[in-house]
């Protein structure tokens, strides 16, 4: 009797009585179309277990992934790192089937396809292209088709650095929390470029007033966040091994911090790749490749300035990637060296990491999207 009125009340309350589905995407330098690209696994929200559910060939280097807003269709960057190659391309999900079904790509506008975002309303996809350093849009149906490209912005300017600073090289496209402002780190030119999303017109981007905001000479901007208050922002710097904090307000980020990613004593070969922040906005990571292969913790103070906490190992080589789910409890890491992925268990109190689970082996795993 006390039993079944204990599940009666949980069940009044609202609490579900097992654990919510979530699905980890998996995407990777496969190099080969005849191998798997593309690996779906089934997130356990209780023990942080991966099980695959499917995976998909016939696609090359899917280098990035995101999803759409209701989590129906994946997004991809395929064909990365390809001479004259360079596509997007979107997938159909289907949980019930265990099925990651192919929809169609479009050309990328540019070489070496980097990063995706899609609009909150699902009607729009941002593409980055790295080697060139192009943006792209594209029109999104609402069965998942991408639509032929609308925009593409071609930049130059390098910056001081010549043998990676040649050109412009963008790495990121973010939106701003409201949706009416698109960002793009541009890791050749040393910039953050800024563009206002206009998204009842047929060509969405225009120039911002402010265009661009200054990162340091050399530092490479190559990925970007925002707090989840809208108030703040943080782009991580791949060749500069920092974090540099911004303030924000109506499409302008005003600098206020830059902290390493690293301890003192690590002077160089820093290649910081990610960046994330927690779902309560209490803790910001930042990974690391190169000589440490690991994830820096920094707890975010109420002026959005941060300050060190702990470095985690990743548990394998070159972090390119990881992720936060929605609940923030586990966070998800790729290591593209060993071809290796591993869940940790965040503690909210303190925002360390405990490795969870058995590691999962993808060959040359580039990217990780966790669904909500």
């Amino acid at each position: 009797m006390k039993k079944t009125l204990s599940v009666m009340l949980i069940i009044l309350s609202g609490i579900p009585l097992y654990a919510q589905n979530k699905y980890v995407f998996f995407g990777s330098f496969n190099r080969d179309k005849e191998t798997e690209g593309i690996y779906v696994y089934k997130l356990d929200t209780i023990k942080g277990k991966l099980s695959k559910v499917a995976s998909v060939k016939g696609i090359l280097n899917p280098s990035f992934l995101t999803l759409s807003p209701n989590g129906k269709y994946l997004f991809a960057c395929t064909e990365s790192k390809t001479k004259n190659g360079g596509r997007v391309s979107s997938f159909e999900f289907n949980p019930e089937k265990k099925s990651l079904t192919f929809i169609n790509s479009q050309k990328s506008g540019g070489e070496n396809p980097v990063y995706l975002t899609v609009h909150k309303n699902g009607k729009w996809l941002v593409n980055g292209n790295y080697t060139e350093g192009s943006v792209s849009v594209y029109p999104l149906s609402e069965n998942g088709f991408i639509e032929p490209l609308a925009q593409n912005f071609q930049f130059s300017e390098g910056s001081i650095n010549r043998d990676r600073q040649e050109r412009s090289h963008i790495h990121s496209t973010v939106f701003s929390p409201d949706f009416k402002y698109i960002f793009l780190p541009d890791l050749g030119a040393d910039k953050i470029r800024s563009y206002k999303f206009e998204d009842d017109k047929k060509e969405p981007l225009t120039v911002a007033e402010k265009s661009f905001t200054q990162a340091v000479l050399g530092s490479g901007p190559r990925h970007f966040t925002f707090h989840p208050n809208g108030k703040f922002a943080y782009c991580i710097e791949e060749m500069g091994g920092a974090v540099s904090v911004y303030s924000y307000e109506n499409g302008r980020l005003d600098s206020i911090q830059r902290i390493n990613t690293h301890p003192d004593k690590i002077k160089d070969n820093f290649e910081s790749s990610d960046i994330h922040i927690s779902p309560d906005g209490r803790f910001l990571y930042a990974s690391n490749r190169g000589s440490e292969n690991n994830i820096a913790l920094f707890s975010i103070q109420h002026d959005g300035t941060l300050k060190t906490v702990a470095y985690e190992p990743t548990k394998g080589r070159h972090p390119r990637t990881f992720a936060l789910d929605s609940t923030g409890k586990f966070l998800i890491t790729t290591n593209a060296g060993t071809g290796t992925a591993f869940v940790f268990k965040r503690n909210s109190e303190t925002g360390l990491l405990k490795k969870v689970g058995k590691k999962i082996k993808i060959p040359g795993v580039s990217s990780v999207e966790i669904s909500r």
